[in-house]
Formats: C-alpha cells, structure tokens, sequence
C-alpha cells in the first residue's frame, strides 16, 4: 500500500556529486511525515544521514554536515539528498525512510546503492 522508491544511486568517482530522489505514494499525508535519509556499509550497522521534519527542520550526521543537503518537495511527494564532495566512505546502501506523526506509522524503501570509487 505505502511505498518509498529510491533513485539515483550509482557509482561516482571521489569529490563527485551525486542525488538521490524518494519517491513516497503517501499523498497529502506525506507533508506531515518527517522523511529521512540512512545508509548502511560493508560491516557497520545503520546510521542516519539526514531528516527533515514537516516543518523543514534537517538534521545532519556529522560526517556529512557542509557535504549533503536534504530537502523535500511536498507538492511532488519527493524527498532528495544531495550529495557533494562524495568520499570513499560514503560507499554504502541508502535507505529512505518515513515517520508519521507520534511514531504511530514507519516505512522504508528498499535501498539504492552507492559507490564512491575512482
């Protein structure tokens, strides 16, 4: 019923950028759900990347404050994560992920891989 598609995963050569787009079938619920960027490496557990609140509060991890930029377009039912100056360690599964209101509601999407190589 609720679905988030991930896109625009890919390989990409260090110092590149690179974004990825979520597409979220919530319909005018979506603007009320704080969405969420997490991304997952060879060996290392679960970490967030970056939220956005329905207010468009973000967050950041800190490995990644000054570099990737979360941003969403309510109107296009979209979350997007730009990502610049991509390091090695970037290189993991990204996952989008969708949080209702009071936590009463959470989905995912199935993940787009991310490949920081020369």
């Amino acid at each position: 019923q609720v679905h988030l598609v991930e896109s625009g995963g890919g390989l990409v050569q260090p110092g590149g950028p690179l974004r990825l787009s979520c597409a979220a079938s919530l319909g005018s619920l979506y603007s009320t759900y704080t969405m969420a960027w997490f991304r997952q490496a060879p060996g290392k557990e679960r970490e967030l990347v970056a939220s956005i609140t329905r207010y468009g509060a973000t967050t950041y991890a800190d490995s990644v404050k000054g570099r990737f930029i979360i941003s969403r377009d309510n109107a296009k039912y979209t979350l997007y994560l730009q990502m610049n100056s991509l390091k090695h360690e970037d290189t993991a599964v990204y996952y989008c992920n969708a949080e209702a209101p009071g936590g009463l509601a959470n989905y995912w999407g199935q993940g787009t891989q991310v490949t920081v190589s020369s």
